[in-house]
């Protein structure tokens, strides 16, 4: 069985599949589908990119009564940002089922618009774990009627903290339930955790040597008060489009962002201290092709799903294997070769051969290598310049400006070309807009003299 035709799926959701052109089946998908859709709970061992979001959407809206408007599934997720993009898909696939209602409630943004969403009910519930016990402690939120819950990314969830939070809201639902979880690892607290909450599940694992992102991981042995000189090495000589560098704090990262600085490669920090608008911002940035470089936290980084990622960069190895394979599992996506860098201090060298020794166990054929840095003058270079520049305009939403208005006045007024304009991102009071940076000062000062739609917004670049 490999195509979703096959299924005993409702006319509308198949209807969807054929629009979005979805017609064969992953592994994780194929595996759990057939027993999901006949109501059985599963744990699936499936990591960001394998089509687990399609799976889960597809089982939870197949058991949905459109003309019961409250609560009937509950989608729990580790990030705000993972949490719009899974309410985003949901929203695809039930595109053909009418008035059907997905409400998304995270932390980071204001409580009031949240309670307000929710006195109008919905079907589909897509959230955190500390806003959605937040909602129920309040008793804004009723989970009676559920008939699904999902657990995405759990190890995530569980490595932030958020343990105490699943299980409070676990044991506000029906027993009734049908349960999904699913997870990148299966240590031991995720067995835990499923033991607790599903009722004999169905345990798929999608995951092997044959089925192995192509990933080119190289380790470099390097002195701690070299390793800034050495990142920029790296990062200068292979010059990858995109990257990721992470590191085991928070402190860590702005130091490395400062570092980077002085060798001209201008890099974004992204940690548990930067504030959600600003968090934001960096993302949009990056995932525009703004900024070549993100300097991140494991928690901060959880939940983000960066599309054609070129490279990982571990500066500081993680504690352990499954950590490992999360962080650099990020490149390679969509059939890509990937990249992953190891800065290994002598300190961190008998981590190094412990990761090693795990990994050969468990994938015996991937490409693994010691070698020495590379000899790159970090002094001459002119830095990774980003092909795209940022405009913030402070207007969104809420304004009712839509990116059509934005990429009509980019091509009208600023007289751009449509390939000049990358990405255009609308939130409630602003949107941000990439420019091809040989056009940016045009786009700005045009946009500032002639407007959006005739309406003035004040207009910077980042």
């Amino acid at each position: 069985m490999s195509d979703f035709s096959s299924l005993p799926l409702a006319a509308p959701l198949l209807k969807a599949l054929a629009a979005l052109n979805f017609t064969a089946m992953t592994p994780v998908q194929s595996q759990s589908l057939p027993v999901l859709l006949d109501g059985r709970d599963v744990i699936a061992q499936a990591p960001t990119g394998s089509g687990k979001t399609i799976a889960f959407g597809l089982g939870l809206l197949q058991r949905l009564d459109p003309a019961l408007v409250k609560p009937q599934a509950l989608v729990l997720c580790p990030t705000r940002e993972l949490a719009d993009q899974v309410a985003k898909e949901i929203r695809r696939l039930a595109f053909d089922i009418p008035n059907l209602k997905v409400l998304t409630l995270t932390g980071g943004v204001a409580l009031g618009p949240q309670l307000a969403s929710l006195r109008k009910d919905s079907h589909v519930v897509v959230g955190t774990p500390g806003r959605i016990q937040e909602m129920l402690r309040k008793h804004a939120l009723s989970l009676a009627k559920l008939r699904t819950l999902v657990l995405d990314e759990a190890d995530r969830m569980l490595d932030m903290g958020f343990a105490e939070a699943i299980g409070e809201i676990v044991g506000k639902t029906p027993p009734s339930r049908q349960s999904l979880l699913f997870s990148a690892t299966f240590p031991d607290a995720i067995r835990d955790m499923a033991r607790a909450t599903l009722r004999d599940p169905l345990e798929v694992t999608v995951a092997g040597s044959a089925d192995r992102p192509q990933i080119d991981e190289r380790f470099h042995e390097v002195d701690l008060a070299r390793k800034p000189a050495a990142l920029a090495a790296l990062l200068l000589h292979h010059r990858p489009e995109s990257s990721i560098v992470f590191c085991n704090t928070r402190r860590d990262v702005d130091t490395v962002v400062d570092a980077l600085g002085d060798y001209g490669i201008a890099a974004l920090a992204l940690h548990g201290d930067i504030e959600q608008r600003d968090r934001d911002e960096v993302l949009v940035r990056f995932a525009n092709r703004s900024c070549r470089v993100l300097v991140a936290s494991d928690v901060a980084a959880r939940g983000l799903d960066i599309a054609e990622l070129a490279a990982v960069i571990n500066y500081e190895l993680p504690h352990d294997l499954d950590a490992y394979r999360h962080r650099i599992g990020r490149t390679a996506r969509a059939g890509k070769a990937g990249l992953a860098l190891n800065l290994v201090t002598p300190r961190e060298m008998h981590r190094a051969h412990e990761l090693e020794a795990r990994e050969l166990e468990r994938y015996p054929d991937a490409q693994r290598q010691w070698s020495p840095l590379p000899a790159v003058s970090t002094k001459s270079q002119d830095g990774l310049p980003a092909a795209m520049a940022t405009l913030r305009i402070d207007g969104g939403k809420t304004d009712k400006l839509r990116a059509g208005d934005i990429l009509g006045a980019l091509t009208g007024e600023a007289g751009l070309t449509a390939d000049a304009v990358g990405k255009i991102a609308l939130f409630a009071t602003r949107s941000y807009v990439a420019i091809a940076r040989q056009h940016v000062d045009k786009a700005l000062n045009r946009l500032r003299a002639a407007g959006i739609k005739g309406r003035r917004f004040r207009i910077a670049r980042l």
